[in-house]
């Protein structure tokens, strides 16, 4: 399987697990060049870096031919609290960063599962580390997700946050994982229930759509949430408490699908 990374010269988290990835896991220039940028290789994974916000760049996979691409970044967040994580990235609604309106790229959710269970594994010090809603561009055809360092300055240049990040990538690529796999809905953007499920059970998590996005659901987007996975997706799970006063509504679209649904305390 054929992965591809993709930093971005405009953020300092992504330049530092570029570095990390070069000088600690052996990336070696690969004599041919990307948006005027050295391309690096460690065999059969590539570097990219992209000159514009790695949010931006939609249907890089037109350019960039890999099975998964991986998007390595910084996170941003007010309270700015140390974080590493992982998401799937599309737009529930309107796209205000990256991607299209009401448009899901396609999920790597084994890759997501096997980097949330890395990252808590590790010596990651004070960082948080959790899977994310579904948010953000670009919109891509190809199986992908973001891993990222959160949440300011200090973090994204963190020389041992960037280790763990690149060494993380590294591992997920080597295992090449495959797992079966579920959408969730509800809760919030720290999704709590995902991170019990990914990390207790054999479940991957691709998309998630979070509370405060559950008035964008409707019958149209819900199914591309169900066919835009790397995996099949046969299961729902439903974070009951985190649905608000959409339970009713949510329950009737699942029911026009005829797949499986599950309450998430059912599952972890």
């Amino acid at each position: 399987m054929r992965f591809a990374i993709i930093v971005s010269t405009l953020d300092p988290a992504g330049m530092n697990i570029r570095d990390k990835l070069i000088n600690e896991q052996h990336f070696k220039d690969a004599g041919e060049k990307f948006e005027g940028e050295p391309i690096y290789t460690n065999g059969e994974t590539l570097l990219y870096t992209v000159t514009k916000r790695t949010i931006d760049c939609e249907h890089i996979d037109k350019d960039i031919k890999a099975d998964i691409i991986c998007f390595a970044t910084k996170h941003q967040s007010e309270k700015g609290v140390p974080s590493l994580s992982v998401h799937a990235p599309g737009n529930w609604g309107k796209a205000e960063m990256g991607g299209s309106d009401r448009e899901l790229s396609i999920a790597a959710a084994s890759c997501i599962k096997e980097g949330l269970n890395i990252l808590e594994k590790k010596d990651h010090a004070d960082h948080d580390v959790t899977v994310e809603a579904t948010h953000h561009g670009p919109l891509l055809d190809t199986p992908c997700f973001f891993i990222e360092i959160g949440s300011d300055e200090d973090a994204w240049k963190d020389p041992k946050a960037g280790s763990v990040i690149a060494e993380t990538i590294i591992e997920i690529i080597k295992k090449q994982p495959e797992y079966p796999a579920a959408i969730l809905l509800g809760g919030g953007h720290y999704n709590h229930e995902a991170n019990k499920i990914i990390l207790r059970s054999d479940i991957a998590i691709g998309h998630i759509c979070p509370k405060y996005a559950l008035d964008n659901l409707d019958e149209e987007i819900f199914n591309k949430a169900i066919e835009r996975n790397k995996e099949k997706i046969d299961l729902v799970i439903l974070d009951w408490k985190g649905l608000g006063p959409n339970k009713e509504r949510i329950k009737k679209i699942i029911e026009k699908k005829g797949i499986k649904v599950v309450r998430s305390k059912d599952v972890r």
